[in-house]
């Protein structure tokens, strides 16, 4: 076939075209008016925080979908076509430079999101994400409103455990460091108060602990683990000062399973979805000898070594 010029002109039309329909006309078309159970209306700072994240872009870094085939941030729930009726413009995004957000709400409080917003390696020490400490005060505040908002009914869910866990966790915190350790190791279910760590102390399981610490951790808790990283003045209840836990009972259980899960309320968030089990535990036993002074690492009881355990004589 000769390609003339109206063979060039009508075919570009018809492939044009098909991607219109594909890609424009038939989501409309199927989007739907109806509501999904989820849905509800956006306050007023939201709104305005909604205004901000449009105008300055954040919808090329984030998206604010999640699909069948997604296991990471919100997968608990697949994005629905009526999850963006109230939405104009739909902001689902196609690039995740940084995580989806459709379900961020309540992931963690407010002033995880002040630290955040004002220099994100406070919270995240190898984020891209750049400041937006240049907005100011009032439109951060309109604008974690609107992050906050994100999940609607299940944000607020999310949201209101923080906030009534935060009063609690700044309770314990005002008490003092004796009565706030005893109220954080009471919040671990018993099973894991008393659980060793299960992987010996060695120079490569601190080196990838040391690693771990410097990639998740440092912004909060600091470089020497005395909670008085660039994050704290942002913070309340400030970051845990890993040495006072000194002739605390603290054992690789408990650190496991508060960097696995969490502390709700607090600016701690849950790392079960990031790192796997090795790492938490090598990171717990950082902490542990570093900070500390004291590990439990290998000790009784004792299971069935893993066959890449590094040997040692007596055992």
């Amino acid at each position: 076939m000769k390609m003339t010029t109206p063979i060039v002109v009508c075919g570009s039309t018809l492939l044009f075209t098909s991607v219109l329909v594909v890609a424009v006309i038939l989501p409309w078309a199927t989007l739907g008016e109806r509501p999904s159970a989820i849905v509800r209306p956006r306050t007023a700072l939201e709104e305005e925080g909604r205004a901000l994240y449009v105008n300055n872009g954040c919808a090329f870094c984030h998206t604010q979908f999640v699909r069948s085939i997604d296991w990471g941030l919100g997968a608990e729930r697949v994005a629905q076509a009526g999850d963006y009726v109230a939405d104009q413009p739909n902001l689902v995004g196609t690039e995740r430079t940084g995580p989806d957000l459709s379900q961020e709400g309540g992931e963690h409080p407010d002033d995880w999101h002040r630290a955040h917003f004002a220099n994100p390696r406070f919270t995240r020490p190898e984020s891209v994400m750049p400041s937006w400490e240049f907005l100011g005060p009032v439109r951060l505040r309109a604008l974690t409103a609107y992050v906050q908002s994100l999940g609607f009914r299940l944000a607020d869910d999310r949201d209101g455990r923080q906030q009534t866990w935060k009063r609690r966790a700044q309770a314990a915190f005002d008490a003092g460091p004796e009565a706030n350790v005893a109220w954080l190791h009471s919040m671990v279910p018993e099973p894991w108060r008393w659980l060793p760590n299960p992987y010996p102390t060695s120079p490569a399981g601190l080196e990838r602990g040391h690693r771990i610490y410097e990639s998740f951790c440092i912004g909060c808790h600091g470089p020497v683990g005395d909670g008085m990283g660039p994050a704290q003045p942002y913070l309340q209840p400030p970051p845990l000062n890993f040495t006072i836990l000194r002739g605390r009972g603290v054992s690789g259980g408990i650190l496991y399973y508060q960097i696995m899960n969490g502390i709700t309320g607090t600016a701690m968030p849950y790392f079960k979805r990031e790192l796997e089990s090795e790492k938490i535990w090598d990171v717990g036993n950082y902490v542990a000898v570093t900070f500390i002074g004291q590990s439990d690492a290998g000790a009784a009881p004792r299971g069935i070594e893993a066959s890449y355990e590094p040997s040692a004589e007596g055992r």
